[in-house]
């Protein structure tokens, strides 16, 4: 069967990685924050933080959409986090 059409093995909620990527002082981030708190407390992803103002490559690739929520290094969304979409691109 070729490649295109296998299904490739969905990770376990345990095995994602959320990343907030923002800045201090935004309101927006610390909105994003809560929901990404709730949502992998929930599902049992891990998530992180990171600084754009600590990390220049990250600034450069990401000033003018903080925050950022990448799930596993693959950006998901920016400004606002939807729960209900969170959710499900962790559990599948």
């Amino acid at each position: 069967m070729s490649p295109i059409f296998r299904r490739t093995e969905k990770k376990k909620p345990a095995d994602r990685t959320v990343t907030l990527i923002g800045k201090p002082g935004c309101h927006l981030c610390d909105d994003a924050q809560l929901v990404i708190e709730k949502v992998c407390a929930e599902v049992g992803a891990a998530w992180e933080k990171k600084d754009i103002t600590q990390d220049e490559e990250l600034h450069r690739a990401y000033w003018e959409q903080i925050p950022v929520v990448l799930v596993d290094g693959e950006q998901h969304t920016f400004w606002r986090v939807d729960e209900e979409r969170l959710r499900r691109e962790l559990v599948g």
